[in-house]
């Protein structure tokens, strides 16, 4: 059954009257699920971090023209570039129990954390019917206690990008990439103090072979031998001039503004950054992309993440919120991130559209680290139980909600 009729069918039942619970609130509060016969109106508030490659602009336009004769539009209350700062942001309105955001995208490894707080909607039943839609990787980082809070927004892995006019290829090791780039052209990354520095540092620690908690989940096992090389490595790149002093400042941004200035020969980052260089004049048509080199002597590594959408449990139009959603992670939208805003798609289907192949010449390795991925995910479970118990960062986005652990 195509996905489109899969939906029909759940909206339909709505009609017998059907209620949906917010999961886990005082008193077990339910709120109507929206109707098919009465579709949702008015204004849906939709939060989610920095527009930075326009594709919330996009989606504004698009869903606010489709739902135009409804009576139904969104509108974006867009947080800052910075992961913590939107956590942080969404959490000092929950806790203040506030309507700000209706719908809000989420960082991958914080849906447990705000499940657990009781500050989501429980879409299981609405996500049970579409379930098969989606990619099984992106779709685990919204399972919590057995029920599902949301649905995938885009996934992520991270790349080398690489100046093809400069280069003919990206070194088979972090080491002599690192070594490439202390000869000329350096490498630009995220090296701030933020979660995206622990993406970072993870792809080199566990390639070398380190590990961040024991198997069981019981100890730390961060000051690891393999652990100290990489993060040798890390700092000997700066220290040799590969990479700029400034990367200890940079964030995603940073580090693709870097790039197109045509200093760089080299840049890790997300897929996003394709279509953003594509119009960028200085590196327009001379660069590639090419997966993660290998630690010496170890193998490779990837953190992979992404974002997920979540109803807030204080949304004062619940209704509204399910439409966008649906819309969000529909076919039509995933389209549209993934060839025009080289974003990551969840549905399985848009990676066999042309258009995307096109745009994206690299979706089959992102495709095929999002399968890998599913077979690290079922070791790492008492290690996320242990790390909400003392609510720990190290993890990451990057890492969907568990421990940190390799793909290969």
């Amino acid at each position: 059954m195509r996905s489109a009729d899969r939906r029909l069918r759940w909206w339909r039942r709505q009609r017998r009257g059907d209620r949906w619970r917010v999961g886990g609130l005082d008193g077990g509060r339910q709120g109507h699920r929206p109707r098919l016969d009465e579709g949702p109106k008015g204004t849906v508030k939709f939060c989610q971090g920095k527009d930075t490659t326009g594709a919330v602009a996009a989606l504004k336009k698009n869903f606010n023209e489709k739902f135009a004769d409804q009576g139904l539009k969104m509108e974006f209350v867009e947080f800052p570039a910075s992961a913590d700062e939107q956590r942080n942001q969404f959490i000092q309105r929950q806790q203040a129990k506030s309507g700000d955001c209706d719908l809000f995208g989420s960082d991958v490894i914080w849906t447990a954390e705000f499940a657990q707080q009781k500050w989501l909607y429980d879409l299981t039943p609405y996500m049970e019917e579409r379930k098969s839609e989606f990619l099984p990787a992106p779709l685990q980082t919204l399972d919590y206690d057995g029920k599902l809070w949301g649905a995938p927004l885009n996934t992520d892995a991270s790349f080398i990008y690489y100046r093809d006019d400069k280069v003919d290829q990206v070194p088979a090791t972090w080491q002599e990439l690192y070594s490439s780039a202390a000869k000329g052209g350096g490498i630009v990354f995220q090296a701030a103090a933020y979660e995206g520095l622990t993406c970072d540092w993870l792809e080199l620690a566990f390639a070398a072979g380190g590990t961040v908690l024991s198997e069981d989940g019981k100890q730390a096992t961060i000051d690891s031998p393999e652990n100290v090389k990489a993060t040798q490595l890390m700092m000997d790149v700066v220290k040799d001039g590969g990479a700029p002093k400034a990367v200890t400042t940079y964030m995603e941004p940073e580090s693709l503004t870097a790039f197109q200035t045509g200093k760089y020969t080299y840049m890790r980052n997300w897929p996003y950054a394709y279509a953003l260089n594509e119009k960028a004049d200085k590196v327009k048509g001379k660069f590639k992309v090419a997966p993660l080199p290998k630690f010496e002597g170890g193998d490779q590594a990837q953190i992979l993440g992404g974002a997920d959408l979540v109803i807030s449990a204080y949304s004062k139009n619940p209704g509204g919120a399910l439409a966008l959603l649906d819309y969000m992670s529909g076919p039509e939208h995933q389209k549209l991130l993934a060839s025009k805003f080289s974003l990551g798609p969840i549905l399985d289907e848009t990676y066999d559209d042309p258009a995307v192949k096109k745009a994206l010449p690299f979706s089959a390795e992102l495709k095929q680290a999002e399968r890998s991925r599913r077979r690290t995910r079922a070791r790492s479970r008492r290690c996320t139980r242990r790390s909400r118990r003392r609510s720990t960062r190290t993890s990451t986005r990057r890492s969907r909600g568990r421990s940190p652990r390799r793909t290969r």
